[in-house]
C-alpha cells in the first residue's frame, strides 16, 4: 500500500510539474502567436470579412491629419477602358478569391462589412452617419437582382453588375504636413460609375452609385492582389499599392472651390476645358517642386561702387567719341592733300615730227 501511495504521489508531482512547463511555455510565446494558434481551428465565415485583428495588420494608410498648411483637394475620373486603369475592370466575374474592384466593394457592402454614402447631386461627398446608404435603395435603385434570406441579402456573381461599371469618381487631396514636413497625395474618396444604355442617347448614361471612404476599405484592398503587366503574368501588387503608388491615370473634373462648381460649368469649350486641367497639373507640381527649392539668395549691392563704374564708363564712352570725331577730321584733311587737282580744260600735248 505504501509503494502504491507513493507512486500516485510520484505522478501528481510530474503532472504539476509538466501542467506547469506548459503553462509557462503559452505565456512565454508572443500575443500575436498565441491570438493565431487559437485562429488556427477556426473556419472563416467569408473569404472578404476581416476581424478587428486582421484590419489592424493590414492597414498600411495613416490617416490624413487634420490641421495642416496647405491643401489642395481634386476629383478625378478614372476610366477603365484605359490601360493604366484596366486593372481595376478584370476580372469581370470573381475567379476563386481573385475579383475586381467594384466587385470587392459591392460584396463589401452586401456584408455590412464597410458603409457606403450617398452620392449628392452636386457631386460632393459628406462621408457620416446621415449620410449612409442602405443596401436595399441601392439594389433596387440600380435594378440589381437580388434574394433575401434572414434579413440579408444574396446576389449571384452572375447578377453584380460589375461589367457596367467602366469609370470611377475619385477624390485626391495633396496636401503639406508641417509637423513631418512631407508632402503628400492620397486619394480619400471612391465613387464607381455605371454605364447604362437607356436607349434615349446613343452614348450610355453614367450613373454615380454611391462614395466610400478610401481608408474603410484600404485594409481589405492590401489583400486583394492584381496584375499589373500583361508580359510579365508574375508582375502583382495589391490594389491599396496601386493607388498609393498612383499607377491610375484620371483627368479632373473638379476641384475645391467657392461656388462649388465643376469644370465644365466655366470651361465654355472642349479646348479651355483642357487647358484648365493642365494649369491645375501644372500648379500642383509648381507647388512640390517649390517645397523642396532653396530660395536664392541676392548678393548684397554696393550703390557707390556702381555709381563710380557708372561714372567711369560714362568718361570712357565720351573720349571714346572725342577720339574718334578727331581722327574722321584728320582722314579728311590728308584725303584732300593727296587727292589729284583737277581743271576745267584738259591738258594735250603735241609732239612735232622732224622731217
Amino acid at each position: 500500500m505504501i509503494i502504491i501511495e507513493n507512486t500516485l504521489d510520484m505522478k501528481r508531482v510530474l503532472f504539476i510539474v509538466f501542467a506547469t512547463c506548459l503553462s509557462m511555455q503559452m505565456m512565454a510565446q508572443p500575443a500575436r502567436r498565441r491570438t493565431q494558434t487559437q485562429e488556427d481551428g477556426k473556419t472563416e465565415k467569408s473569404t472578404i470579412a476581416l476581424s478587428e485583428r486582421a484590419k489592424i495588420q493590414y492597414n498600411v494608410t495613416s490617416a490624413m491629419p487634420e490641421e495642416v498648411v496647405w491643401k489642395r483637394d481634386v476629383y478625378r475620373t478614372l476610366d477603365l477602358e484605359k490601360e493604366q486603369n484596366a486593372v481595376l475592370y478584370y476580372p469581370i466575374e470573381p475567379i476563386g478569391e481573385q475579383m475586381n474592384l467594384f466587385t470587392l466593394l459591392f460584396k463589401l457592402l452586401l456584408t455590412d462589412e464597410v458603409p457606403a454614402y450617398e452620392y449628392r447631386l452636386d457631386g460632393t461627398e459628406q462621408l457620416t452617419s446621415e449620410n449612409k446608404v442602405k443596401v436595399q435603395d441601392v439594389l433596387d435603385r440600380f435594378h440589381v437582382l437580388y434574394e433575401e434570406k434572414d434579413g440579408k441579402f444574396i446576389v449571384d456573381n452572375s447578377d453584380i453588375p460589375a461589367s457596367e461599371v467602366l469609370s470611377y469618381y475619385i477624390k485626391e487631396s495633396s496636401y503639406y504636413d508641417q509637423r513631418t514636413a512631407t508632402y503628400q497625395t492620397r486619394v480619400t474618396a471612391i465613387c464607381p460609375v455605371l454605364h447604362r444604355d437607356d436607349g434615349f442617347s446613343e452614348q450610355a448614361t453614367k450613373y454615380p452609385m454611391f462614395w466610400v471612404n478610401y481608408d474603410e476599405v484600404s485594409s481589405y484592398l492590401e489583400r486583394m492582389a492584381v496584375m499589373t503587366s500583361s508580359y510579365n503574368n508574375a508582375s502583382n501588387m495589391s490594389i491599396n499599392d496601386f493607388f498609393v503608388t498612383h499607377r491610375y491615370k484620371g483627368d479632373i473634373y473638379k476641384t475645391t472651390n467657392l461656388r462649388n462648381l465643376t469644370l465644365a460649368q466655366y470651361c465654355p469649350t472642349d479646348s479651355a476645358l483642357t487647358e484648365e486641367q493642365e494649369r491645375i497639373e501644372a500648379q500642383l507640381q509648381a507647388f512640390e517642386r517649390n517645397i523642396w527649392v532653396a530660395p536664392v539668395k541676392e548678393e548684397p549691392v554696393d550703390t557707390t561702387s556702381v555709381a563710380g563704374k557708372d561714372e567711369k564708363k560714362e568718361k570712357k564712352s565720351s573720349h571714346t567719341v572725342r577720339r574718334n570725331a578727331a581722327e574722321n577730321e584728320d582722314k579728311k584733311v590728308e584725303k584732300k592733300k593727296t587727292s589729284p587737282t583737277t581743271s576745267t580744260a584738259p591738258v594735250v600735248s603735241v609732239r612735232r615730227q622732224r622731217r
